[in-house]
């Protein structure tokens, strides 16, 4: 388990990004979902820092990190960060939001990455279109908009079972976790505030460039519309495949930690 002392903090050029550096290694980077910070892996830093030095951001924004005061790119502050720590070229592992910085940040700088792993997202030009995240989307905006943050972490946490189960059916400690994760990182904000984030656009056409492996890993309680994208992602670059761990929604690497685990392992000790 990590504690705030263990955090170490890079001078970006728009304020200071904590991340956590341990374990020794060939590199291997964690990207974390939205509102939530570099905790959500903490069943897997010990795991992978026995073997690989990790490397876990609050990525800006977010947790402990700064927030923007101008235009920037998610994979411009990772890369300026693996420079920082001469930490390229690194594996890098992301969950959702944190899946497509992975992408973006392979297509933009690609002498930092050695290999690519997704979880619960394609690329940053992919968006839902299923009815019920669609709806989860405008509750979090209604809910912003009014400055309601209950009714947004209430939004929020109805997507750790996702559609087609109840909270009931996972660990409640999972649960606790992210909300906890989440309220800090929204009460970093203020209602209305400027989204400075520039998003990296023209993804799809560049993935055969990508000419690192690639693994997709998803829960196959996610939308059908997210696994097609995951499999056309793994299609579409020359060394990329697809991996489906049944029975969990899209935070897999918490709801069954030891089988992700053992995925990314397999992943990494086969570069």
């Amino acid at each position: 388990m990590t504690t705030a002392s263990d955090l170490r903090f890079f001078p970006s050029s728009d304020g200071d990004l904590a991340y956590l550096d341990t374990g020794s290694g060939d590199p291997v980077v964690l990207l974390h979902p939205g509102y939530v910070d570099h905790r959500v892996w903490r069943d897997q830093i010990p795991a992978l820092a026995a073997e690989y030095r990790v490397i876990a951001p609050d990525t800006r924004g977010h947790g402990s990190s700064a927030n923007a005061t101008g235009p920037f790119r998610w994979a411009d502050d990772l890369a300026a960060l693996l420079r920082h720590l001469d930490a390229g070229p690194a594996v890098v592992v992301g969950v959702s939001m944190g899946g497509m910085i992975a992408t973006d940040t392979v297509l933009e700088h690609p002498e930092l990455v050695r290999a690519v792993v997704t979880c619960g997202a394609a690329t940053g030009d992919w968006q839902y279109t299923d009815d019920w995240t669609r709806g989860i989307q405008a509750e979090y905006a209604r809910t912003l908009g009014a400055g309601d943050l209950e009714g947004w972490l209430d939004a929020f946490m109805r997507v750790v079972p996702g559609a087609h189960r109840s909270a009931d059916d996972v660990d409640p400690d999972i649960g606790h976790r992210l909300r906890e994760m989440a309220l800090r990182t929204m009460t970093k904000h203020t209602p209305g505030e400027k989204d400075w984030l520039v998003p990296v656009t023209d993804s799809w056409s560049r993935l055969p460039k990508i000419d690192v492996p690639v693994l997709a890993v998803n829960g196959s309680l996610e939308p059908v519309e997210l696994l097609d994208a995951a499999q056309r992602l793994a299609r579409a670059v020359p060394d990329g495949r697809a991996e489906t761990i049944e029975g969990v929604g899209h935070y897999v690497n918490m709801e069954k930690p030891e089988t992700f685990n053992r995925i990314l392992l397999d992943f990494l000790r086969g570069l």
